[in-house]
């Protein structure tokens, strides 16, 4: 950039995309010199962001191209083929398919941070710093940290001549978070609120037997043993069967809805036949439902099944059933419910009820 009629890209800079004002632009860093600015200032719908602090030009192709913008594909360049690789050994070791996409999502974004550096020349040292300089500085939760750690680890262990060591790499403090559940009446009002007789068994069915979602939605009719009050989860999460208990008031109402819609496929099933019912659908069914009895709660599927476990528990069954009804590996999983159950927590008394006040 050594005449002032050169091109501004001709100087050191540093460009990468932006969302700025609901739109993609450019943001170009630069040495802001006079004769730098006046001339960035000559392009197209140059504008300057207070806010950034950076100077910023539309996302087109011209620009990407004149300022060599780095797109994360870019970025990816010569670690494609390990990404491959590493992809291929995940399914052929019979990882869910959504384990596969979130593993390689978080490899992906760990890789992206360093492009500058090719596989070997990543250290421990390098996650600590994408830690603090990524998760942490983007407040992303340490749910999410964790998948990222999964991911490195288990693709660090299928490389050769690496100088990372997958053993010192630590996972983030495990939140202790309680489960979300619902008051009787407050299931009880969701559960009835839908008119359509599909809708409503879905919901009824994942509370009654606690059921996740994928479990619900992977349901076939064959699956359901009305004679001996069990339904079979097949392949469930840690692609395991159980077998959960049915209520008789749950099979007189799959029997209606069986009877009224004959699904072919599925035992849940979309507008088409043989068409398996969506997440995001039955997702709507239940914010539908929450909105109509006027609950103002943040509720999801798996809030039904937090409470069903809970419901469970107060009612007095043995924690032991608990887990193997829900299809926990661990019985520290289910002892969660412990905390939230009221059973034991309202009937202690208060010192405060004993003051004269």
């Amino acid at each position: 950039m050594n005449n002032e009629n050169s091109d501004a890209s001709d100087s050191t800079w540093r460009a990468v995309v932006i969302r700025n004002r609901g739109h993609n632009r450019i943001a170009v860093e630069f040495e802001k010199t006079e004769l730098l600015v006046r001339r960035f200032k000559k392009l197209k719908d140059a504008k300057w962001s207070d806010e950034l602090g950076v100077w910023h030009l539309p996302d087109t192709q011209e620009n990407r191209t004149r300022f060599k913008v780095e797109t994360d594909k870019d970025k990816l360049q010569g670690k494609r083929e390990h990404i491959d690789s590493f992809l291929l050994w995940l399914r052929s070791r019979r990882y869910a398919e959504s384990t596969i996409n979130t593993y390689i999502n978080a490899l992906k974004t760990f890789l992206t941070f360093y492009h500058n550096k090719t596989i070997g020349e990543i250290t421990n040292n390098d996650v600590i710093l994408f830690n603090n300089n990524f998760l942490l500085k983007n407040e992303l939760s340490s749910s999410y940290q964790n998948q990222v750690v999964n991911a490195i680890k288990l693709f660090f262990n299928t490389q050769s001549d690496v100088r990372i060591n997958v053993n010192l790499i630590h996972r983030p403090k495990k939140e202790k978070l309680l489960p979300n559940v619902l008051s009787k009446d407050e299931i009880k009002a969701i559960l009835n609120a839908p008119r359509n007789i599909k809708h409503k068994a879905m919901l009824c069915l994942i509370y009654s037997c606690g059921l996740r979602r994928s479990e619900l939605l992977n349901l076939k009719p064959q699956h359901i043993d009305s004679k001996r009050k069990l339904v079979l989860v097949k392949q469930s999460k840690g692609k395991k069967d159980r077998i959960v208990p049915l209520s008789e008031k749950i099979i007189i109402q799959l029997q209606q809805y069986y009877r009224l819609y004959r699904p072919r496929v599925w035992l849940f099933e979309g507008q088409n036949a043989g068409d398996q019912y969506s997440e995001k659908s039955l997702s709507s069914v239940l914010n539908q439902a929450v909105l109509k009895v006027k609950i103002q709660k943040p509720v999801t599927l798996h809030w039904l099944r937090h409470s069903y476990a809970t419901h469970l528990l107060e009612s007095g069954t043995d924690l032991r059933y608990i887990q193997e009804i829900l299809g926990h590996s661990s019985s520290k999983t289910t002892e969660i419910y412990t905390h939230v159950s009221t059973k034991s927590i309202q009937n202690i008394k208060s010192p405060f009820d004993d003051l004269d006040i």
